[in-house]
Order: structure tokens, then C-alpha cells, then sequence
């Protein structure tokens, strides 16, 4: 599968687990938006990861690493109040943003060796 179909689905996921899990939390908390933030940026952005326009690629790397690094603390916190749930959508997110990571290294490695 191509990076930036995997960058799309990751931003999706995010948009879509983010806002399911606000309206479904009695609380709202806000914070709970941030991954729905982060999902759309990178949607709007795909079109230049598939264009593969480095300085977009690397911006959405940057957010795809920043929301990983800031999905850790949820998913530890569901599994230590024992919230299944809220732990099967923050794992959810996390494989999702591992896997579009992996991808994006792949094809900057990829490219790397192409170029020479």
C-alpha cells in the first residue's frame, strides 16, 4: 500500500475515534479533540504526500510523530483505570499512527537510496 493512502486512513482514524470518543465520554474533555485536530491536518495535507512535495511529507511525519508521542499517556492511563473501550480506541489510534510512521520511514528510506 502507498504512504500517503496510509497517511489518509491514520488521519481518518484519528478524525473518527477522536470525535467518538469526546461524544461518547460524559466529561467532553477537550483534550480529547486533539487527535481530531492533528487527523485533519493531516487529511488536508495528503494531497502533498502524494504529490511526495518533501516539505509536506515531512511536516505530516512531524504530526504523525507528535500525536503517537501524545496518544502514549491515554492509552496507558484507559489501561490503568481498566477502561476497555477507551483503551481499544486509543490502541486503535496508536497502530494506526505506528503503522503510517513506518510507512513514511520506508519511503524516505526508499527515496534515499533512489536518489543516489
Amino acid at each position: 500500500m502507498k504512504t500517503h493512502i496510509i497517511s489518509l486512513i491514520n488521519g481518518f482514524v484519528l478524525i473518527i475515534i477522536g470525535l467518538f470518543g469526546y461524544f461518547t465520554s460524559e466529561a467532553r474533555p477537550i483534550t480529547a479533540l486533539i487527535p481530531v485536530f492533528f487527523g485533519a491536518f493531516i487529511v488536508l495535507m495528503n494531497n502533498g504526500v502524494k504529490k511526495e512535495n518533501k516539505f509536506i511529507s515531512h511536516i505530516v511525519v512531524i504530526l504523525t510523530f507528535m500525536i503517537l508521542i501524545g496518544l502514549l499517556k491515554p492509552l496507558f492511563s484507559a489501561i490503568d483505570r481498566g477502561d476497555n473501550p477507551a483503551t481499544f480506541r486509543v490502541f486503535l489510534m496508536v497502530a494506526t499512527t505506528i503503522t503510517a510512521m513506518v510507512y513514511f520511514i520506508k519511503s524516505f528510506i526508499k527515496a534515499r537510496k533512489a536518489k543516489g
